[in-house]
Formats: C-alpha cells, structure tokens, sequence
C-alpha cells in the first residue's frame, strides 16, 4: 500500500484526531471526586468502553449527547455510584471540550493539499461542530450517526461516505479509511472492501481504552502511531 496511491481520507475523528480518552476522563472528574469513585482511569475508560458500545447497538437513533449521558448513569450504576442529573447532562455535552491531539490540525493541514477529507464519526452535528472548530478544517463531507440513524461497527456511515464519494467520481479503490479504533472502525472498514490506516493512538499501552477491542482478527493495511507520522510517511513517498 501506498499512501500516495489514494485521492480521499475517511477519518473517524474521536480517538483519532480529537483525544477522547483525555476529554472522557476530565469530563467525569467532578462524578468521581463527589462519588469518591476509586476506579483507575484504564478501569474506568473500559468500562465507558463496555456501556458506551451497549447502548450504541441498543439506541442507535439516540442522539449522541444524550447516549452519553446514558453512558454515564449506567457507569454510575455498575460502580454503584449513580450520578446527579446535573452530572450526566454535563457529561453528555462534554464533547465540545474535548481537546485535539497536538498534531491533529498541523496534519490535517498538510493532508488537505493532497486529498479530500472525510470525516465519519459517532456524534452529533452540534457536537462535531465543536470539534471542528478545534481542527481549524473544512472537511469535503462529514457523515455523524445523526445522520445515519446508526453508529459504527454497523456499515451505514461506511454505505453513506462511498456512495457520495461515488457519486463525486471517487471510487472505493481510491479511499483510505484512516483511524484509531479497530472495533468501531476497522473491522467494518474491511467488511466494505476498503483499505484502512490505523492510528495506533494507544501504542505502547496495555488494553484497548475506551474502545472495545474487535470482535474478530483485523489487520490494516499500514499502521503509525500518531498522525504526524503518517505526514511523514507521505512525505517520504512523494519525495520518492
């Protein structure tokens, strides 16, 4: 695989350019100094991972801020620490600040000269908006489980994306799905026939955070640790 090769980038965003595991756990700090929740934040963020995902695939049309604040009353029950309801609407619009990773917006920069950008996400518009403020990009199109009605692993972010790309005249063989997440993103990457990048955010630590690790073996097709490196892998190519 080359990176050279391709003429689109579909990113998932959290985990892969916004770093979710650092905004998760700022967002429930004040539950968890109030509840005295004695859980390490690895412990914690599996169990974000474990709840989060459960009420993905029961409530797909729920719209994302609220599914957080699900996410954190059922965190709250298994911990037997319920939250207030203040707490877990708190929580459920945290996404607005959560931070970019330090490279995000200086690559993404470099990557919109040589490609269209994508994003494929699990949130909201008003959520995303957000974040893409934090970006400083204007992305080609953006597909949310709002809009879908579903959130990844299931295939419709994946269904939507390629048959707008499609209908631009970008066929599947020029599309590189590039993110962090192997369950929610390349695991149903490869079931739609697409070559994907992994952004091993996590390299070098045990687990798999606030991601469930997949359900079956996933081998991507190149992998980096961060996104900057990916730039450079770019680089190196195109210099060739």
């Amino acid at each position: 695989m080359r990176l050279t090769d391709f003429e689109v980038l579909t990113f998932d965003c959290y985990g892969t350019l916004i770093d979710w595991e650092s905004g998760i756990l700022a967002a429930l700090a004040p539950w968890r100094k109030r509840a005295g929740i004695a859980l390490g934040n690895e412990v914690l963020l599996t169990l974000f991972s474990e709840v989060e995902s459960k009420i993905e695939a029961e409530r797909p049309t729920l719209l994302y801020s609220d599914l957080l604040a699900a996410t954190l009353v059922e965190m709250g029950e298994r911990s037997g620490a319920r939250p207030t309801e203040s707490e877990a609407r708190a929580f459920g619009q945290s996404v607005k600040d959560w931070p970019a990773f330090p490279d995000s917006a200086e690559a993404l920069a470099y990557l919109h000269r040589h490609y269209k950008l994508a994003i494929l996400s699990n949130v909201d518009r008003a959520s995303f908006a957000h974040s893409a403020r934090r970006l400083g990009q204007e992305f080609d199109l953006v597909v949310t489980a709002e809009d879908v009605g579903s959130y990844k692993p299931a295939l419709k972010h994946f269904e939507v994306a390629l048959a707008t790309l499609a209908a631009m005249g970008i066929p599947k063989g020029k599309v590189l799905h590039t993110a962090q997440s192997l369950f929610h993103d390349h695991v149903p990457a490869k079931q739609m026939g697409l070559t994907s990048f992994w952004i091993d955010r996590r390299a070098g630590r045990t687990g798999t955070g606030a991601t469930k690790p997949p359900p079956v073996p996933v081998k991507p097709d190149g992998t980096a640790p961060s996104l900057a490196a990916m730039v450079e892998m770019h680089r190196r190519e195109a210099d060739r």
